[in-house]
């Protein structure tokens, strides 16, 4: 007993100390020229989705959860709100050459047509960014009508 004591004791410990490491939030007040929504135009149905399932991790400006302020889950979503902006960053967009954002567009339609996005483990928290069926299909026609436009 006097073992699993001191076990719970360096665990608790070490999480209060973890605590006082922060995280850099992606938290931007302004809105570039070169957002996805600015360059193109976008309908109301599909910006709405586009911001509900996507905008959290892949732009500049992240609505962050109560439990963004608690480690070990800080870190994890600044790693993965990283990695999002890495693959596709949307306020970027118009930086991209037009081979580049048909390139992203394939990926969009391919990833939300396989059910690879949003990430099951984002939905599962933010029940607001699972898209329905009709969602899926609206967001789905825009791209593709975008991709075709570009190329």
């Amino acid at each position: 007993m006097k073992v699993v004591k001191i076990i719970a004791w360096i665990a608790l410990i070490a999480f209060v100390v973890i605590q006082f490491f922060p995280v850099d939030y992606n938290q931007s007040e302004m809105v570039p020229q070169t957002d996805f929504m600015l360059v193109n135009k976008v309908p109301a149905t599909v910006e709405q989705s586009l911001r509900a399932s996507c905008y959290d991790c892949h732009s500049n400006n992240t609505n962050y959860p109560w439990y963004s302020k608690i480690q070990p889950s800080a870190w994890y979503l600044e790693h993965h709100i990283k990695e999002g902006k890495a693959e596709l960053n949307f306020n970027e967009w118009d930086d991209l050459s037009d081979r580049r954002k048909t390139s992203k567009l394939r990926s969009i339609i391919s990833q939300i047509k396989d059910g690879e996005m949003p990430l099951d483990s984002y939905t599962l928290i933010h029940r607001d960014a699972v898209l329905s069926e009709k969602n899926k299909t609206i967001v789905l026609d825009y791209m593709i009508t975008l991709k075709d436009s570009l190329e």
